[in-house]
């Protein structure tokens, strides 16, 4: 097991992807959104607010002795980047004190598993944050593949609502991210490591 220790900053930024709009809620492209609220109401966050300077929904809190901002980008999934870095620079957030939190299609349903760094495997979103803060930040993957069926189109098996039996673990999933974050904004480090949710 590796520790990914952060310095003495008392403030994170614990961003959520996802699209905003009605269409792709339930997604499995939106299980960052998904986490991010779960996680919010279940530690009292305050309201979400609209920021639009920072292109987000954003509300903060402090957790034990860290101030945690959280945010869900306003502007689509590829453009995610952008309120990311917009958020960094008005709280004075470096890369090493932000985790992300989006869906892993190289990952199957039912694991979680966070790094720091490596490659966006694919996911525009988490593209579009490395080009505007640079890699070196933590990362929360929630596994959803694998793709089924194989003839579809990722780009339209990620748009596509979970099955039913994996709706039944959603809760489990969220449990866990929680467990995950709360880890974080007490301990100010990020276990990397990979969980299983399925019960």
């Amino acid at each position: 097991m590796q520790y990914y220790t952060l310095g003495q900053n008392k403030t994170v930024l614990i961003v959520g992807l996802g699209n905003i709009g009605d269409e792709y809620t339930g997604t499995r492209h939106n299980i960052g959104f998904d986490v991010i609220d779960h996680f919010a109401k279940t530690n009292d966050f305050p309201q979400w607010m609209v920021k639009k300077d920072l292109k987000c929904h954003l509300t903060s809190k402090t957790v034990g002795d860290t101030r945690v901002i959280l945010i869900k980008p306003t502007t689509f999934m590829n453009l995610s980047g952008e309120a990311v870095q917009a958020a960094s620079s008005f709280y004075k957030i470096g890369a090493d004190h932000t985790v992300v939190v989006y869906d892993e299609l190289d990952i199957d349903f039912g694991n979680i598993r966070t790094r720091i760094g490596g490659s966006a495997a694919g996911h525009n979103g988490i593209k579009s944050v490395t080009q505007h803060i640079g890699e070196q930040y933590g990362r929360v993957r929630i596994g959803i593949g694998p793709k089924t069926h194989q003839q579809m189109d990722s780009k339209d098996f990620v748009l596509a609502r979970f099955s039913k039996d994996q709706q039944a673990q959603l809760n489990n999933m969220l449990r866990e991210t929680d467990a995950i974050l709360s880890e974080f904004c007490f301990s100010n480090s990020l276990l990397v490591e990979t969980r299983s949710f399925i019960i």
